[in-house]
Formats: structure tokens, sequence, C-alpha cells
């Protein structure tokens, strides 16, 4: 509120400055009529070239009047002049820079319009002006090329101009693109383990409730640990997202909602013990020296397990799988394993979590693999290269 008053508090200010650089280039312009006694013509020009300073503020709000006032006190000075030398036309270059400042910066059509105000002026009054036919041809021909050059310098600068703005535009809608993807990897991962561990057991629970009470208890306070942990991570997800936008209540819900860690492979216990809930037994097995692992390297490692497990609760239709974690030196691999039916069935309809898979360990310049085990099952590996600072020891933590 504050900062919306002071920039209409100064606007008339600038308004009044602006105008007012118009004033003293029109008192320039007065004083230079006739011409300096004694000088050059090329005086003349340095000096209302100079004159079109205090026009600058003028000329970002009205490029175009400032074009009318330079060519008109141009042409004024020209022709008042004591100076009859082809130099006295240097004073048309303050014309010709604010054309080209007009072609760089503003719409196409302000472009053309204020370049066929600098033909139907500045050439006719060379023209004019000129002493002889042979000043004639240099002078008009030097105004033609001086035309020419500052026209496609102002060219040159638009389309830089443009196509700068155009890669930016381009790189933040990739850059959107690309957020979408990494919340619709992690939205699909975090609910859909947790879903289909709560169908199973919503479908367990349905058919024992009458035969065997606690069996149905038990699904149904699996059913609500799942439930309130994917609450958890959901509501730490959506605070993640508010977090750029630090004003105003939504940032007041963001300092106090609490704020987990993202999920690791230290958490790969909890994420077995949900899945044995759902009827698959996991055999987790460590190779090579576990080592602290870069944050990104570690939440996609377990969001790979978290996946696979899930595909092999809703479709392996298998008691057991068996999930290998290799610390290399240079890599980690992450193997989850199955006996099962081999290829997922309906993993071919949509497939969004074998292609989240995949994106997560692209984006980590990894290598994937996921399909049918040729003595039956289905296998997925992921390797995620190790960067050299990573693999401290967990004694050396």
């Amino acid at each position: 509120m504050e900062a919306a008053q002071n920039v209409r508090s100064s606007a008339p200010r600038a308004a009044l400055v602006a105008w007012g650089g118009a004033v003293v280039y029109v008192l320039v312009v007065g004083l230079l009529i006739g011409g300096v006694p004694y000088a050059a013509g090329p005086l003349l020009g340095a000096v209302l070239l100079l004159a079109v300073t205090p026009l600058v503020p003028l000329l970002r709000r009205r490029p175009l009047v400032v074009l009318v006032l330079t060519l008109l006190g141009a042409v004024i000075v020209a022709g008042c002049s004591r100076d009859h030398s082809p130099g006295r036309f240097l004073v048309f270059l303050a014309s010709d820079l604010v054309l080209g400042y007009i072609v760089a910066t503003r719409p196409r059509r302000a472009a053309v319009v204020a370049l066929v105000t600098v033909f139907v002026v500045e050439l006719p009054a060379v023209g004019l002006l000129s002493v002889g036919p042979y000043d004639l041809m240099s002078t008009g021909l030097i105004a033609l090329l001086s035309l020419g050059a500052v026209h496609m310098t102002g060219l040159r600068f638009r389309e830089r101009r443009e196509h700068t703005a155009e890669l930016r535009t381009k790189q933040v809608s990739e850059a959107v693109t690309a957020e979408r993807l990494r919340i619709a990897r992690e939205l699909h991962d975090m609910v859909a383990h947790s879903v289909g561990v709560i169908a199973i057991q919503a479908g367990v629970g349905s058919r024992v409730i009458d035969t065997q009470p606690a069996e149905a208890r038990a699904a149904l306070r699996a059913i609500e640990a799942t439930s309130r942990e994917t609450l958890s991570g959901l509501r730490r997800t959506l605070v993640a997202l508010r977090q750029a936008q630090p004003d105003g209540p939504e940032g007041q819900e963001r300092e106090q909602a609490p704020l987990g860690p993202a999920p690791g492979l230290a958490d790969l216990d909890g994420l077995v013990a949900t899945t044995a809930d759902a009827g698959v037994l996991v055999d987790v097995r460590w190779e090579g020296r576990r080592s602290q692992l870069p944050p990104e390297i570690d939440l996609s490692a377990y969001r790979i397990v978290q996946e696979a497990l899930t595909n092999v609760v809703r479709h392996a239709g298998t008691g057991h799988c068996r999930v290998t974690i290799g610390y290399g030196e240079q890599e980690l691999t992450v193997e989850v394993v199955d006996d099962g039916r081999g290829m997922p069935g309906g993993s071919g309809s949509t497939g969004f979590g074998i292609t989240g898979m995949r994106e997560r360990v692209s984006l980590l310049h990894g290598r994937f693999s996921a399909g049918p085990r040729g003595g039956g099952g289905f296998r997925v590996e992921a390797a995620l290269p190790l960067p050299v600072t990573a693999g401290f020891p967990d004694g050396q933590r």
C-alpha cells in the first residue's frame, strides 16, 4: 500500500522533469538560432546533440514527441546557421539517434511512423538547405546512409531483444513444465503406494469382518496409520509449494505447519512394514559400504523402491519380493525383483509409475530398466551416479 502511494506521488514529479527537459531543449535551440559566432558546423551539431540530454526522461514517455522536437530543432538551427559548410547537417544526428531508439524499443507501428516522419522532414530539409548540385548529392547521400545505418542498428537491437525475451519465455515454460512433472511424480509415488495398501486392507477387512473381527480391526488400524502417513506427506508437499509466497496468511500457515524431512533409504523399514501389512513380505539386502547420500539421490532411490513395491502389491500376485541396495564407489544401484506374473497388469494403459521412475533416473543421468524376468516375475533396476564428494561412512557422519 505504501509502495503504491510512493509510485503515485512520484509520477507527477517524473512528468514535470520530462517536460522540463523539453523546455530546456527549446531554449537551447533558440540560443543556437543564427549560429554560434565564428563557430563551425560540427560545433553546432555537438552542442545540439548535448542539448538532447534533458530530453532523455521525455524520450522514455513520449518518444515521438522527442523525435519531432529534435527534427524541428535541427531544421531551424541548420537553416539559420551562418556556416554553409556540409558540417552544419550534423545537427540531424540527434534526430537520427532518436529514430534508432524508437526502432529498437517501440512497437513496429511507432517505428514505421517515426521512419516516415524523418524521411518526410529530414531529407527534404537537407535538399533545400544544400548549396549547389554537388553539395546536394554528397549531403543527401550521407543523410540517406546515416538513416539506413541507424535504422538497421535499431532493427538489430530489436531482434536481439525479442530473441532474448523469447528465450526467457521458453525457459520459464520449460521450468514450469519440469516443476509440474516433479510434483506429479511426487504425488503419484506418495499416494499410489498408500492407496494400494489401503485398498488391499479394506478388502481384507470387508471379507473377515464377520468371521474374524480381530483381523478386521488390524486391517482398519493399518488403514488408519497409512492414511495418516499419506496425509502428513501431502501436507508437507503442499506447504513446500506455498514457500514461494512468504507473505500473508499462506506464509503464516507455512511457518506454523511442521516441515518434516523428505523420505530416504533410512525410512525403508517403514515402507517394508507397510508393504508387509498389504500381504507382501520384502527381503531387503544391502550391498557395499553404506554411506551418506545426497538428498536428491536418497529421495529418488526411496521413491523408486516405493513405486516398485506398489506395483508388486497391486499387480504381481505374489507374497514376497526382494529389494537390493548396492553402494558402489561411483553409483548407487537399486533392484526390486519378484516372482509374480511378470508384466504388471494395467501398467501398459497408464505407465505413470514406470514412467515416473524412468524420469527420476534420467534427471540424475543414471540408467534404468524395467521388464519381465526370463524365469518369471518382474525386475526393476536403477543405477544412480554418485558425486565425487558423496560417500562419508556412517561412522564419520
